[in-house]
């Protein structure tokens, strides 16, 4: 899989390179898995995943095969700080440039525990009229873009950004991964 390369819109601080031992690391990778049986997941399509706990999130960084997903391949997220930039992280791999947009979406929201965001432009396209879509301002991440995203998501529970992808938020990751499958099996 290609392994893009984004300018950071924030500077990385690892307090351990070490992996994670978070106790949520077994239900992104049965989440990654179960996306990529159900084709959710194919070529040119890719995903991430975070789940909320505490004041912390565990986010995949980038992941060559999510039928695969290694737990070297997942992040934990102490902090993040929007005006300084400054990412807080557990994990050996780098950050994707869309953990800030989850962080904020955790950060704002209460009552989300999980994303999922699909990067796949067909479907933006294809579920343009039926979700809230935005337009993707400037460099991924930056905290005009994360505004866009909350105001769509102030009545949805899935979002479209524009060049993108598809961000899937609720309380629990079998609520999300059924919101994903269905949104994408109507295809």
């Amino acid at each position: 899989m290609f392994k893009a390369s984004f300018p950071s819109i924030f500077q990385v601080f690892y307090i351990s390179k070490e992996e994670t031992h978070c106790p949520l690391v077994f239900e992104i990778i049965k989440t990654g898995k179960k996306l990529k049986k159900e084709r959710i997941l194919d070529e040119g399509c890719s995903a991430v995943i975070s789940l909320g706990y505490g004041k912390r999130m565990l986010i995949n960084g980038f992941v060559e095969d999510f039928s695969n997903i290694r737990r070297e391949e997942l992040l934990e997220v102490v902090d993040y700080d929007p005006i300084k930039r400054n990412l807080l992280v557990i994990g050996p791999c780098e950050p994707k440039p869309e953990t800030s947009i989850h962080w904020m979406i955790h950060y704002a929201r209460d009552e989300v525990n999980v994303v999922i965001q699909i990067n796949d432009e067909g479907l933006i396209d294809e579920l343009k009229n039926k979700i809230p879509t935005v337009e993707k301002d400037g460099v991924i991440g930056s905290i005009e873009q994360v505004k866009n995203v909350m105001k769509g998501l102030r009545n949805s529970k899935m979002v479209g950004v524009k060049n993108l992808g598809v961000l899937f938020v609720g309380s629990s990751v079998e609520e999300v991964e059924n919101l994903v499958l269905e949104t994408i099996k109507k295809r």
